[in-house]
């Protein structure tokens, strides 16, 4: 999206006194306007389509098309602002043109200074307008996957074109980039684009895995609680935020990934043969490879391809778009309708680092929706309100999964380890109880024997 807070305004003056013309044209210039004039309304609709005003002024009382003619064929289409002026006005005419539709009315002579002022508001407000139109009339054209990565900056577009590709060779890909910038987001795209979106897409917080509970995890507990290789089958498992795997635990992902029949218990367990391995980290793996703490066998294995998700501060002209969809979004959720960025909110949004990139951002959208609702806010309140605490968003799915499992531990002794009762009491499905006993880690007899 290009920037125009930098382009001078232009504005279409239609005046049949020659000399009020010139006049006009001198005191625009000054203010560093373009000016077009014009004598009658005539051609004002072929000017206007050539030139592209940000704001016309025209007189009320001229030969053939009269101002508040033309200002009544103007609203029948998508036309910048009027501003009306005359040597004839009374408070009627002033009045009629306003609930016509006109941006202001002028009775000649007027005070010049307040002329530019009204000329220049609405001027600002048809270019806010126009730059909202405009990432509408955007998001409308754009693909299914545009809208899982949006943006149409040189970085979304790059993006876009390797998740299709990846998507349909089928091979571990290594997804790269800040926490925040929607690894978790792309990883499924590429398994609803891939031949395997018909599996299910399976998802393993690395940070709950250890050395202990990995063959729970993975295999099940030998009951009715499934394993992710057998959830992942025919489907993709994606492993997140690989690089917090301890030792032992990269060892034993390897062991997986290389073998396609494991044999654990004494009975055979399938591996991961059939199943396609995403995995993500919010750091580089070159530097913990070097310094030992990252196996580089398991590096080759997981990075077959790698795709290095752009952050938010490397393609600030998305933002724009990015904030309205999101806004949308709330706005449709809270069933309100999404305020108008203004110059004010724009210069916010594109002066802000994002350290917590699209969450971030997603984040400010929904304060911003929530402070509309009462009334008021701007996307500058919306971001100070986050300056304090964002960082906290980092560890969020640590925290949640850890809220879960206190959740399931407290339904397990509640009611004793009945599972229809337990899923029943926090209202999910029995398998879906079970997966997520599986991808927690939680030791189900164990916690029903404490009681």
């Amino acid at each position: 999206m290009v920037d125009q807070s930098d382009v001078p305004f232009r504005i279409l003056v239609i005046d049949d006194d020659a000399e009020m013309r010139e006049s006009l044209e001198t005191l625009l210039q000054s203010a560093h306007w373009t000016t077009h004039t014009l004598p009658r309304a005539a051609r004002a609709l072929e000017v206007i389509g050539q030139f592209q005003p940000d704001v016309i002024l025209t007189d009320v009382r001229m030969p053939g098309i009269d101002g508040i003619e033309l200002l009544q064929s103007l609203l029948k289409q998508n036309a910048p602002p009027v501003v009306l002026m005359t040597a004839h006005g009374d408070i009627p005419m002033a009045v009629g043109a306003i609930q016509t539709g006109a941006f202001g009315f002028f009775e000649k002579p007027f005070e010049p200074r307040r002329l530019l002022e009204v000329l220049k508001n609405a001027a600002t407000q048809h270019r806010l307008t126009s730059v909202n139109d405009d990432l509408r009339e955007r998001l409308s054209r754009m693909s299914k996957l545009d809208r899982v990565f949006l943006g149409d900056s040189r970085e979304a577009m790059e993006l876009r074109d390797r998740i299709i590709d990846f998507s349909a060779i089928g091979v571990p890909v290594l997804l790269i980039g800040e926490t925040g910038t929607g690894k978790e987001m792309i990883a499924n795209a590429l398994h609803e684009l891939g031949s395997r979106s018909s599996g299910k897409f399976v998802v393993v917080n690395c940070a709950l895995l250890s050395p202990e509970n990995f063959d729970k995890v993975f295999f099940g507990d030998g009951d009715d609680s499934l394993g992710l290789v057998e959830m992942a089958t025919g489907g993709t498992l994606v492993l997140d935020e690989v690089s917090v795997c301890t030792p032992r635990v990269q060892a034993q992902l390897l062991r997986l990934l290389e073998n396609k029949d494991m044999h654990l218990s004494g009975g055979l367990e399938r591996g991961l043969s059939d199943t396609r391995v995403l995995s993500t980290t919010n750091v580089a793996l070159d530097p913990a490879i070097k310094d030992g703490t990252f196996r580089r066998d398991l590096y080759f294995r997981l990075n077959v391809v790698s795709v290095t998700l752009p952050s938010l501060r490397q393609r600030k002209s998305d933002i724009p778009m990015m904030f309205t969809v999101f806004m949308d979004e709330y706005a449709g959720n809270y069933d309100i309708k999404a305020p108008t960025l203004t110059s004010d909110d724009l210069a916010a949004l594109l002066a802000h680092d994002w350290r917590g990139n699209v969450r971030e951002l997603r984040h400010v959208a929904e304060r911003r929706i929530l402070a509309a609702r009462r009334g008021g806010g701007s996307v500058a309140d919306a971001i100070g309100s986050d300056e304090d605490g964002f960082e906290v968003s980092d560890s969020l799915r640590s925290a949640v999964a850890v809220f879960e499992g206190e959740l399931i531990t407290k339904a397990l002794l509640t009611h004793h380890g009945k599972m229809d009762a337990v899923a029943e009491a926090l209202g999910i499905g029995r398998r879906t109880l079970n997966e997520k006993i599986v991808k927690l880690g939680l030791d189900k007899d164990a916690i029903i024997n404490r009681q």
